[in-house]
């Protein structure tokens, strides 16, 4: 059956709209620049760093409410890595389960510098019940601390860089941001984002091999690969590249249509390009067919009540398009037959560079998303600077997208709206820099608290494992600490059972206590711990 079909069995969508929305006309192109016209056009974005202390406001589930998300893990008074004796024990599989969705692993404390100090680590899961939006208990997530005695076997002081990596995506980073504190003081991080972590893979699979899909990391086997070579880490330290080489832009305003007729009215403009000559970039459009050299790129007009953007834009990079031509349609599918009268706008040509209209579109798309959240929902721009956000999309761009010179299918279009909105939510690793400096023969405690969300296969899936929560902590990966031990700990377990885990954790009742299991001291030889469990809610 083709996609034309399926449309029309499911009335998923407006037999007029479908034609413009099949795959069989926008057929992928791509940058044929030579790589050393590219390299030579990129210039870096300054400044990405900022300075926040964190937060957390509970997004979508039943993490924590109250403070930061992250609790003393039951151990305030006590001293980093010395629990009391382990029951031992072993339960699950080798390496855990493979989930639909994938958190990723709690990441070692490191610093930008080789040092010579050791740490002795302790991370502590609590599992108190959060509250939903709807005000209703739910255990979902766990508060984590993650605490190190940092010392200095030398006899002079050691002052470093540290570094607290954590996964996560910009989009739900007031939620998952760490709060650090150094001997119990809280101390103002900077932030610093790595690239997109995953890849791409096909819709079809192998037999049509394409990359239009993404291909999330899903198990901590992934993240080793990632960052142990140490690249990873060096390019989120690094500033971020941007094309700055010119383009003219051409931007639509003043639209008019008569909406009261046609409530889906389109405008269409088409003109020709040499491929090997010219790249095309849109902002706000909605259509796109190609013909040889011949294109047509198309929008819904503007009527003040659809919720898309008002700002359309070309951008061409390379040889410039030269005369084209604008029609109005009936709607979307701009079919042959069904133009109409009404229809106009003002076009704007301006000689500019991709920097300065790409800095443009990010802060219209950061306006467009706040604009359209609900009130109660987190802003990512809240807790993303704007040159953050605007270096991850050239990053995008030139690491994946047409600047890259082997662009990706899925975006090999050109559609600049996709790269910015995916910007937000890409998996990545981010990283929480802050100074050290512990003293000769002395000790520091540093101390990193947040709420972690689970690891699960989704409920609507059928699978055996749904309801089933996974936690994974890696033990050095990537770190340049020495850890001479290393401990975990459960707090407040008492709705909850242990479905797997290769900790050695054992749930007993204690008469005084409740529910409770014993820290365990963790082998420093095993790269990786997991653990997996199911709320008992009635």
């Amino acid at each position: 059956m083709s996609a034309e079909q399926i449309f029309r069995a499911l009335g998923l969508i407006d037999g007029s709209l479908i034609d413009e929305a099949l795959p069989g006309q926008r057929r992928p192109f791509r940058w044929r620049a030579p790589a050393a016209f590219l390299a030579a056009c990129l210039t870096v974005v300054l400044g990405l760093g900022w300075f926040v202390t964190g937060g957390f406001q509970g997004f979508g589930s039943g993490a924590p409410s109250g403070g930061n998300g992250a609790s003393d893990g039951g151990m305030t008074g006590g001293e980093v890595g010395e629990p009391a004796e382990s029951g031992g024990g072993y339960s699950g599989i080798d390496d855990g389960t493979v989930f639909m969705s994938y958190a990723g692993p709690v990441l070692p404390l490191t610093t930008t510098e080789s040092c010579e100090l050791t740490a002795v680590r302790t991370v502590t899961w609590d599992f108190s019940p959060g509250t939903n939006r709807d005000g209703s208990p739910r255990q979902w997530g766990a508060s984590v601390m993650d605490a190190y005695e940092l010392s200095n076997p030398t006899d002079a002081d050691i002052a470093v860089t540290a570094l607290y990596p954590f996964a996560g995506n910009f989009q739900e980073l007031s939620d998952l941001r760490p709060v650090v504190s150094v001997d119990g003081l809280p101390v103002e991080t900077e932030l610093y984002a790595g690239a997109y972590s995953g890849g791409f893979q096909s819709t079809f699979g192998a037999d049509l091999p394409d990359t239009m899909n993404l291909d999330t990391l899903d198990s901590w086997k992934d993240y080793q690969a990632l960052l142990e070579s140490g690249d990873y880490l060096a390019r989120a330290l690094a500033d971020h590249p941007i094309a700055d080489v010119p383009v003219t832009a051409y931007q639509f305003t003043d639209f008019a249509a008569p909406h009261e007729k046609y409530q889906a009215a389109t405008q269409a403009v088409s003109f020709t390009i040499d491929e090997n000559a010219t790249q095309i970039f849109t902002y706000g459009f909605n259509g796109m067919e190609s013909d040889e050299n011949s294109r047509r790129y198309s929008y819904f007009v503007p009527d003040g009540k659809r919720r898309e953007s008002d700002t359309k834009m070309l951008i061409v990079l390379g040889e410039d398009i030269g005369d084209y031509s604008l029609q109005g349609y009936k709607n979307g599918g701009c079919n042959r037959g069904e133009e109409i009268e009404g229809v106009s706008c003002t076009v704007t040509r301006t000689e500019t560079t991709f920097g300065a209209v790409l800095g443009q579109l990010c802060r219209v798309y950061a306006e467009e998303y706040t604009d359209g959240l609900a009130v109660d929902l987190p802003n990512a721009f809240d807790a993303v600077s704007f040159e953050m956000y605007l270096g991850a999309v050239s990053e995008l761009l030139t690491q994946y997208g047409l600047l890259s010179g082997a662009p990706m299918d899925r975006y090999s279009s050109g559609r600049l709206d996709d790269l910015l909105s995916e910007t937000l939510s890409h998996d990545r690793v981010l990283y929480l820099a802050f100074p050290v400096t512990v003293p000769a023969g002395g000790s520091v405690r540093v101390d990193s608290r947040f709420w972690k969300e689970p690891s699960y296969d989704f409920q609507c899936s059928g699978s055996e494992n749904a309801g089933l929560q996974g936690y994974d902590l890696v033990t050095s990966l990537g770190s340049t600490l020495t850890f001479t031990r290393q401990f975990a700990a459960l707090v407040n377990v008492d709705g909850l059972e242990i479905a797997g885990q290769n900790y050695g954790f054992e749930l007993f009742d204690d008469p005084q206590s409740g529910r409770r299991a014993d820290p365990v001291e963790l082998d420093p030889s095993m790269e990786h711990y997991f653990l997996e469990v199911r709320a008992l809610e009635g």
